[in-house]
């Protein structure tokens, strides 16, 4: 048996006015989805506890099967593992953002999509001054007890690490809950927050006046002029995904947080050349690959993060694109391919919702629906936020999923 699990990251949404009250779900052309639902069942999957924030780690930490309540560690952490950072008991990571301030408020949460080459030159100024006690940083936080440093990773997604156990349980909202609001009313300036606050509004010092953003704000765009810190986390201790299920697997993404999430996980993390996580990229290349990987594989994660990305740029006609991308590219190849195999099952879900309506995650249950050519399908003919509703696999938890395919 070979299992599939594509997940569309926050292609799930609410009704829309510009859609006559459909989602992009309902409009999207998107035939091979529809056809395994059509032969398959469906129905919904809560892939994020009551307690914890709707954000991708989370929901995808269960939808990889493990239950994030006793798991999850915060998402910096996660992240590090896919750059293959050796991490101790004592290191706290945080995922920073380089973000755009203006007249103290959070413009974008990813400095207008700020290219890896630029943001490259930006972490190396980070660290330089960092280290310069007479830079902009000042003296705050630089000693041999902390040894923090900052770590580059691709276009706005950074890294940050600092040996401070305190500072894991500190309270730090993401950048893209909070876009064009106070920046100051989301910053604590006591106990332990306020350390990373003053490093966050001192970044601007070292930011503003760098030739890469003169440039940037030179050719209309979103300079990259201060840094946010959020999802912070120790070092996650989870059971390799073989151990628990009996399956060697494998994850196709253009996600940091998806690769380092399989490697805790114990998962081959497959390289695709122009994947991506934003609208470009190569879904006809992460297609290819999942259906080749299938041949080592018993069972292949495929992670799409465009729909999120439009989800958070209120971008009602990216959204649909990318999930008919999706649709042909991705989960077109394998029905193409995958019929090699005897007996198989395909997943196909979002990992959250991520409404165009407030440009951030919801914690909705997902849409769910699965197909096996051993199975009976249910009564629901199209795949969509509502239709799967009336599908026969009701409500479950998102840890569940992997348990429920096998």
């Amino acid at each position: 048996m070979k299992y599939v699990v594509v997940i569309g990251d926050g292609m799930a949404d609410w009704p829309l006015n510009e859609l006559n009250m459909k989602t992009p779900l309902q409009v999207a052309d998107k035939p091979n989805i529809d056809k395994l639902t059509l032969k398959g069942r469906a129905g919904r999957l809560q892939t994020v506890p009551e307690t914890l924030n709707p954000g991708s780690d989370v929901a995808n930490m269960s939808i990889f099967g493990y239950d994030p309540l006793k798991y999850y560690s915060g998402r910096g952490p996660l992240e590090a593992g896919s750059i293959k950072i050796k991490l101790s008991d004592d290191d706290v990571v945080f995922r920073c953002n380089l973000i755009t301030e203006e007249n103290g408020k959070l413009i974008s949460s990813n400095a207008g999509h700020i290219t890896s080459q630029e943001a490259n030159i930006l972490m190396k100024h980070l660290n330089k001054s960092l280290n310069n006690k007479s830079n902009q940083f000042g003296n705050f936080l630089l000693d041999e007890v902390n040894k923090p440093i900052f770590y580059n990773g691709m276009d706005y997604k950074h890294l940050f690490i600092i040996k401070n156990k305190l500072l894991s349980s500190i309270s730090m909202v993401p950048p893209h809950d909070i876009i064009g609001k106070e920046i100051n009313s989301y910053l604590s300036l006591v106990d332990e927050g306020k350390i990373i606050a003053k490093l966050i509004l001192q970044s601007k010092k070292v930011l503003n006046e760098h030739p890469i953003n003169k440039k940037r704000i030179e050719e209309g765009k979103n300079p990259a002029n201060m840094i946010w810190l959020w999802g912070q986390g120790l070092k996650p201790k989870l059971p390799l995904f073989k151990d628990i299920y009996g399956l060697k697997g494998s994850v196709i993404t253009g996600v940091d947080l998806l690769k380092g999430m399989g490697i805790f996980a114990g998962l081959d993390i497959i390289n695709v050349p122009g994947a991506t996580a934003f609208y470009d990229t190569d879904y006809k290349a992460k297609g290819k690959y999942a259906a080749n990987s299938l041949k080592k594989q018993d069972i292949q994660f495929i992670h799409i993060e465009a729909p999120d990305e439009a989800g958070h740029d209120g971008n009602i006609e990216e959204k649909i694109k990318a999930i008919e991308r999706i649709d042909k590219y991705i989960v077109g190849q394998i029905l193409d391919n995958i019929n090699d195999y005897d007996d198989y099952k395909i997943a196909i879900l979002p990992d959250h919702f991520t409404p165009i309506a407030i440009r951030t995650h919801s914690r909705d249950p997902v849409p769910l629906t699965i197909y096996s050519t051993t199975d009976i399908p249910d009564e629901v003919k199209v795949y969509d936020e509502f239709s799967v509703v009336n599908g026969s696999l009701n409500i479950d938890k998102g840890h569940n999923l992997v348990k429920r395919l096998l």
